[in-house]
């Protein structure tokens, strides 16, 4: 399988050219999979402590009239998460699109962090506390939402249920990527899956600290990709069977 990670811009003008560049990436490396950053269609709303139920509906709208443009990417199986409506909550909710099926929601986003550029608890509502797998025509597939990752008992939870990718769709500060990519590495690890993630990237001193930096790490911790600010695209060809077996070995092994 061929995993196609990225950072993308948070100012939607930035953010429409590194679509262009992105679709033109991926059709050319011929990406099974690729994952994009949280709630990436709309600028980061989290930054500002009172919640603007104008703005909230915004981005729900404006992610809805990009998911018509997932097209643009097949034939990648799509990874990410949306804003949503759902009876009287409102959530953060990854998705999972194939070309020849519905979109497909996931698990919505439960440990919500509430602090300066980060006010996701003042925002939305927690989703789920079960964190459920999703079967994909190439892969199974567990999300653990930004501060998730950090929960390790769900990655290592996925792992009993035979995950090959824990896919972290991440909007998180420049000053903590080497912090973050240690957290993936260890949830690689708990879990012996494939741990990948896609962040946002909006260094203007004016807007939100969102820091970039995607990564592809194997099932037993090695960093196989990252991205940078001029390498903002990175697609590895890995074999799934790599998680399977490691599900065999020290630490997954280990019975609870």
């Amino acid at each position: 399988m061929k995993i196609t990670v990225c950072e993308l811009n948070n100012e939607p003008e930035a953010f429409a050219r590194n679509w262009e560049k992105l679709t033109g990436h991926v059709k050319q490396e011929k990406s099974d999979l690729v994952l994009l950053p949280e709630m990436v269609f709309y600028p980061w709303l989290f930054w500002k402590s009172e919640y603007d139920p104008q703005a909230w509906e915004k981005a729900v709208s404006v992610h809805e009239d990009w998911e018509r443009r997932f097209k643009e990417l097949a034939p990648a199986i799509i990874l990410g998460t949306r804003p949503v409506n759902v009876d009287i909550k409102r959530l953060n909710q990854a998705f999972v699109w194939e070309k020849y099926s519905e979109l497909q929601a996931a698990h919505a986003k439960y440990y919500l962090p509430d602090e300066h550029g980060f006010w996701e608890a003042s925002w939305y509502d927690q989703g789920d506390t079960d964190f459920i797998p999703v079967e994909t025509s190439k892969a199974l597939i567990g999300f653990a939402i930004c501060t998730e990752i950090w929960f390790f008992e769900h990655c290592r939870a996925y792992g009993k249920m035979g995950v090959h990718i824990i896919a972290c769709p991440r909007a998180t500060p420049k000053s903590t990527l080497e912090k973050w990519l240690v957290a993936g590495r260890a949830a690689a690890v708990v879990s012996g899956a494939f741990c990948i993630s896609s962040n946002r990237i909006d260094l203007s001193p004016k807007g939100p600290d969102l820091g970039g930096q995607g990564w592809i790490v194997g099932p037993d911790g090695n960093v196989l990709g990252l991205t940078t600010q001029k390498k903002p695209f990175v697609t590895v060809e890995v074999d799934l069977k790599e998680a399977e077996e490691a599900k065999k070995t020290y630490p997954r092994y280990v019975p609870d």
